[in-house]
């Protein structure tokens, strides 16, 4: 099966911002990644609603929209707003985590949870069946470009194993440092969809960059 690709407009040019989606929409990607941050939860500020409405407005693929925030939950009513198909919260900023998940659901989207590098995976096995995906943060969460945390293919390796036995049909996402290396080895650890940023928007080609990520 083919891997889902969702590239990060957290690398687009916000300065042609408008073009940057375009160019999205005729791409293979699948879904737009969307990084709301609050500078509390991770050390920076990305981008809040208003201009997050006009990326909806023009996006023609389903939004996959990751919450690096404190209190995530209340901002559901405006994630659902975006007409979102993934909201995705971190288990670190969520201490009612299987309530956020089932607001989430109730709200029409499909709840995701994220875990930063230095969480096991073991935290999710009380929740892996409540939710729709997993994201493993493969850099430390706050800023676009960092290296690839290489133990995050374990991770994703161990993630399988817990989901197989759980019986979940959880999918597995991966966000930071992907590029055709890593992204090659992610998937034949057992990920389902690749986060993509620098990899895809500093390309010089980057509707290519996008087809060979897809052709993985």
């Amino acid at each position: 099966m083919k891997p889902i690709i969702s590239p990060s407009i957290l690398s687009a040019d916000f300065g042609h911002l408008a073009d940057d989606i375009e160019m999205l929409n005729r791409s293979e990607a699948d879904w737009v990644h969307i990084d709301i941050m609050d500078g509390v939860f991770v050390p920076n500020i990305s981008f809040g609603f208003p201009v997050l409405k006009y990326v909806a407005k023009l996006a023609r693929k389903p939004l996959d929209v990751h919450l690096m925030i404190v209190q995530p939950e209340k901002f559901i009513p405006e994630v659902k707003a975006l007409g979102a198909h993934v909201m995705n919260v971190h288990y670190e900023a969520c201490p009612h985590l299987h309530r956020v998940v089932q607001q989430i659901r109730e709200a029409g989207m499909q709840p995701a949870v994220t875990i930063n590098p230095a969480t096991p995976v073991c935290m999710l096995k009380d929740i892996i069946n409540d939710v729709y995906m997993v994201l493993l943060m493969s850099v430390n969460p706050g800023f676009g470009g960092q290296k690839f945390i290489e133990h995050t293919v374990d991770k994703v390796r161990e993630l399988r194993e817990l989901i197989t036995l759980s019986g979940s049909d959880a999918l597995i996402e991966v966000d930071g440092g992907v590029n055709l290396d890593t992204g090659s080895r992610l998937l034949a650890a057992g990920a389902d969809v690749l986060v993509a940023g620098s990899a895809v928007f500093a390309a010089p080609d980057q509707e290519e960059a996008i087809r060979s990520l897809k052709r993985l």
